[in-house]
């Protein structure tokens, strides 16, 4: 696609005014004050337009950013109940959140298509994480609960010039809230239906005039779902603790520093799949409540399900003079995760797999900003040393009972320099232009024995078990492989009055190749060059157009974008039952990771917020996206056809409300919130290819009444989710012909919770 300069500026105008749309109907309540009430009549413009976002890695109104990002404002959150990142999904035009399957805490998550939903070591996301702009580069402990926060954005569209290699369709950002200059003590306290006890305390003070130290202790209990029926535990329960501390430190006007830190505890049980078929020798018929199992797999190297996460980092910024700044973000990440997954979810051993994760990463960055009345930008180093490790048993009954021992061990070194930059050619025009040129090197140990029984192997506590077969054998860092790309983006606003804006933007993507941590020599014949060459990286290319309006004074804003994406080499993995044996029955499995070829996807965004009165707000969201694989090469065959792109439903809409009503209570002034939600997702595919596990379309029903204090000090809320008790389908395993049983397990989104809310504010 070739841009003229005529077509530049209109894309550029275009895109200015999509993301007003977006970010208003999603943010407008972050310009509102701490208790949430709305904007006098004659203010309501002027606060929309002060809505703040740091999509390109510098303070900017949203209306000015030519990407599409949402913003989701603390109070906005807090008047919802919003319970993690996986929550917003609902609002958010083309994007899937939600928790991996078999976990409560591991993020799976889709932009636009774009994304990864296998966890294992040697599998980057394509959507990153980040949190108080830290890269999070494995998504275990991911699924964050939401405290302690300033607002949540979320970047959609390729972001590889400021964000880096794995942000191909987008990125989520968790800002953490600075500390005040006074004192301030917050407490929430939340009681819910499934015995749901919840509590978060946030202090902070200034310790002198230039340090100010604070912290957040978080605990959140909820009973299961369900029941194991085989062993009595709660099943899909919840049991964490967090907490963050930080200090900030003021040297002098033009210094800051923020050391902070966070710990992460989930201690639920196994959450354990329902099975939708009855049991192929068993019998065992299908459960009646799609929240109970009978999985009798609790304890993964003798140590129960747990997960452990914690970070530090520290952030040094100085002022230079008036234009230049530079910045400094040092960062140190690990968790440790037990897994034990019980895929056939019944009493007997036919499909278990035992597992564990561990993850550490550093990262250093560098970035010099500067800004003048017509230019503003960004320049900026970036290094990361990673470590993603996994090992698990895949215990399996059938005519060969054994248990296949399978090691991932995947260091990730990266290297990048980037800098984006935008030019006011005068009042109405502006031009940006960034790159990022990034070095990718990975280093794997990779192996795969198969022990006799279905005892387990000797690094899962089976000392005594039997070695049959070494089918892969790649340690000591035998696999090499090294990526490097350019990837720019250009962009131009145009601002066809002072309520109008329009952008267009051309972007890149790049995720680098790697090696399948499930790679099989024998099950798949692979050569060892095959093996050694591991797969490729993959790439986008994506054009945009956006339109963002106000109306009326800005209490009627829309927010409008259209985008193509041209996207090759896509990293597909999976898992295949195979015959090892010759015997014409599958008695093993073997990673398959393709680079699927071609694909073209396009699509449309609209966002709109409308004030209809000082005390009646109306918000929706719509969506459609047509993803659609042009080359999908499958033992020589172009297979496209018969594939399809996973969680990326066709349609999204929401349609929100809220009226205010004045209450005074406890004889103090204060409003009454009414709030609604419904939230419709098109039929999903799990997997690439059609299976059962496949959910058709749903609505979800929200409900909220929310009485606030007028100083903001109290709010006390009844928030219902899922109010028509829908069961949809969010993930599962799928393997018909592997064990005596047979494999065919899915879980489901949470079913109707009530919960009430108490917030204090000293």
């Amino acid at each position: 696609m070739r841009l003229t300069k005529k077509k530049m500026k209109l894309l550029n105008r275009s895109a200015a005014a999509l993301l007003a749309l977006s970010s208003s109907a999603m943010g407008a309540a972050q310009a509102q004050d701490a208790a949430g009430a709305p904007a006098p009549d004659g203010e309501a413009a002027a606060e929309i337009q002060k809505v703040v976002v740091t999509a390109r890695r510098r303070e900017e109104s949203l209306q000015d950013v030519p990407v599409s990002v949402t913003a989701f404002s603390a109070d906005q959150l807090s008047k919802q109940a919003t319970p993690d990142v996986t929550a917003l999904a609902l609002a958010l035009p083309n994007t899937t959140l939600k928790a991996s399957r078999a976990t409560n805490s591991t993020l799976t998550a889709f932009i636009r298509g774009v994304g990864q939903a296998d966890p294992l070591a040697g599998f980057e996301s394509g959507v990153g994480i980040y949190i108080d702009d830290i890269y999070l580069a494995r998504p275990q402990a991911a699924v964050a609960d939401i405290y302690d926060v300033e607002r949540i954005e979320v970047l959609r569209g390729p972001q590889g010039t400021l964000y880096g290699r794995n942000t191909i369709g987008g990125a989520v950002k968790y800002v953490t809230r600075k500390l005040g200059p006074k004192p301030d003590l917050r407490l929430r306290a939340t009681a819910g239906t499934y015995g749901q006890i919840e509590g978060v305390a946030t202090a902070s003070t200034p310790v002198s005039d230039t340090v100010r130290v604070g912290g957040t202790v978080a605990r959140f209990k909820r009973d299961g779902f369900g029941t194991n029926l085989y062993t009595g535990a709660e099943n899909y329960d919840k049991d964490v603790t967090a907490m963050r501390l930080s200090a900030e430190f003021t040297p002098t006007p033009d210094l800051f520093i923020r050391i902070a830190g966070d710990a992460t505890r989930d201690e639920s049980n196994p959450k354990n799949g329902h099975r939708l078929t009855v049991g192929r020798t068993s019998g065992a018929p299908i459960l009646e409540n799609v929240y109970d199992t009978r999985a009798n797999l609790t304890r993964a190297l003798g140590h129960e399900q747990e997960v452990k996460a914690h970070g530090v980092s520290a952030l040094v910024e100085y002022q230079i003079d008036d234009q230049l700044s530079v910045k400094s973000i040092t960062a140190s990440r690990k968790d440790k995760s037990w897994a034990p997954i019980d895929f056939d979810a019944l009493p007997t051993v036919d499909m278990e797999v035992p597992a564990l994760y561990t993850n550490k990463q550093f990262s250093q960055e560098f970035q010099l900003s500067y800004t003048s009345e017509r230019l503003q930008g960004i320049a900026g180093v970036y290094y990361m040393d990673a470590n993603a490790f996994n090992k698990f048993d895949t215990i399996l009954a059938g005519a060969f009972p054994s248990s296949t021992f399978t090691s991932g061990d995947i260091d990730t070194k990266a290297w990048a320099a980037y800098f984006d930059g935008s030019y006011n050619v005068n009042d109405a025009l502006s031009v940006s232009l960034g790159g990022r040129y990034t070095v990718d090197e990975r280093t794997a140990s990779i192996y795969r024995q198969i022990f006799l029984g279905l005892g387990g192997s000797p690094e899962m506590g089976n000392p005594g078990a039997i070695l049959f077969r070494t089918d892969t054998d790649y340690r000591n860092g035998t696999l090499k492989r090294k990526d490097k790309k350019f990837t720019p983006r250009v962009a131009v606003n145009y601002k066809l009055s002072s309520d109008h804006n329009a952008y267009a933007s051309y972007s890149e993507g790049f995720k680098g190749g790697g090696f399948d941590p499930r790679l099989n020599m024998v099950g798949t014949r692979l050569t060892d060059a095959q093996a050694r060459a591991g797969y490729e990286p993959e790439t986008i290319r994506t054009y945009e157009l956006g339109l963002k309006s106000a109306f009326d004074g800005g209490r009627i804003t829309t927010n409008a974008a259209v985008f193509y994406s041209d996207y090759k080499d896509v990293q597909i993995p999976g898992s295949v039952a195979i015959d090892t044996n010759g015997d014409g029955r599958d008695d093993s499995f073997a990673g398959v990771t393709t680079n699927a070829g071609k694909a073209k996807i396009k699509g449309l965004e609209l966002e709109a917020i409308a004030n209809l009165t000082r005390d009646f707000m109306i918000a929706g969201m719509y969506s459609y996206i047509d993803a659609d694989y042009k080359e999908y090469i499958v033992n020589g065959l172009n297979v496209a056809d018969q594939r399809f792109f996973q969680n990326t439903p066709k349609s999204s809409a929401n349609l929100r409300a809220n009226y205010d009503i004045a209450l005074p209570l406890l004889g103090r002034n204060g409003k009454l919130s009414l709030i609604g939600s419904a939230s419709y997702k098109g039929a999903i595919h799990q997997f690439e290819y059609a299976s059962v596990l496949d959910e058709e379309s749903y609505t979800l029903y929200d409900a909220s009444i929310v009485w606030t204090r007028a100083d903001g000090k109290i709010r006390a809320g009844i928030h219902g989710k899922n109010l028509s008790d829908e069961r949809y389908k969010t993930a599962g395993y799928f393997f018909p012909t592997l064990g005596n049983e047979g494999t065919l397990t899915a879980f489901y989104g949470n079913p109707r919770t009530v919960s009430a809310t108490l917030e204090y504010r000293f």
